[in-house]
């Protein structure tokens, strides 16, 4: 077993909890449970995936951010967490000071999703749709300060476009009034929208990344409309702050191990993301960069929090 020495006992030597701050079903908690298995296998005890929703995932994270430092409470989220983070100014913990970042999972880009109805076909129609009836139509979004919110927001600034923001308690009743049409535009995760794309309920236009994405060759980037629009989500494991290096280092081995293996990489890929290790200094600046990024964009759009 691979194991470091800890307050003289080797770690780890009892179940750790993966604390996933979203609701089951998620992108967090798929790639929450792919990784537990097999990190628990790896290191011969249980890794125990906990669902602790709320507050936009604010609750379970802020939960982890008290935990004790000694690697068996961790926590599965995505850069939502920093989009959260860039117009949160009364959060209860410091995405950054109160948090040690561990391991990049992977990372994907959104699909952009519209409702069957909706005469745009590419992203090329798209933009020249909104340009032609700033404010005509709508977005949707699983809340405000999502990235949803933001991935949009982004591309209005880049587009010069405009579509009303309309938030919701989640994606599951985002892509529902999607469907239905009453919201037109969506930008969501892969592993949210492909099965609804793929079912025939809704219809893929594009892609947020800079380059035709392995998730779904398919589909054209925005970015051959919108030049250098990019926007990729990506989900990583972080734990307390305070963690000792040796036991931060030793679960970035394993989980990177993992994520190299083959049946990982296919696993990811067929929710709709690429296996991405990093090391926990990389990820750390990853984290740090993404916020201020987003309080930019929060700033130029006035996006607050509720």
């Amino acid at each position: 077993m691979s194991g470091v020495l800890f307050a003289q006992t080797a770690y780890p030597n009892k179940p750790i909890t993966l604390v996933v701050p979203y609701p089951v079903g998620g992108s967090n908690d798929v790639f929450a449970r792919l990784i537990a298995k097999n990190l628990g296998d790896a290191l011969k005890v249980s890794v125990v995936v906990d669902n602790r929703p709320g507050a936009s995932g604010s609750t379970g994270t802020a939960q982890v951010s008290k935990a004790a430092p000694d690697g068996y409470t961790l926590l599965a989220v995505s850069s939502s967490m920093t989009t959260n983070a860039a117009i949160q100014t009364k959060a209860s913990f410091d995405p950054v000071a109160g948090l040690t970042p561990i391991a990049l999972l992977a990372k994907g880009p959104f699909i952009v999703a519209v409702n069957n109805d909706f005469p745009a076909k590419n992203p090329a129609e798209l933009i020249a749709l909104l340009k032609k009836n700033p404010g005509k139509f709508n977005y949707a979004s699983s809340g405000t300060g999502s990235s949803n919110q933001f991935a949009t927001e982004l591309l209005k600034v880049m587009s010069g476009t405009f579509a009303l923001h309309i938030p919701y308690r989640g994606m599951g009743p985002a892509t529902t009034d999607l469907i239905g049409g009453q919201t037109q535009i969506l930008l969501a995760s892969g592993p949210s929208l492909l099965p609804q794309v793929r079912n025939g309920r809704i219809r893929a236009i594009g892609i947020t990344s800079l380059k035709p994405s392995p998730i779904a060759p398919e589909l054209i980037p925005m970015a051959t409309v919108v030049p250098g629009y990019e926007f990729e989500l990506w989900w990583g494991i972080l734990g307390p702050a305070g963690m000792p290096a040796d036991i931060v280092n030793l679960l970035n081995r394993e989980i990177n191990k993992i994520l190299n293996t083959p049946e990982m990489k296919a696993a990811l890929l067929r929710e709709g993301a690429e296996a991405s290790p990093e090391s926990p200094a990389q990820f750390a600046t990853r984290l740090s960069g993404d916020i201020a990024r987003w309080k930019s964009v929060a700033k130029r759009q006035n996006i607050t929090a509720e």
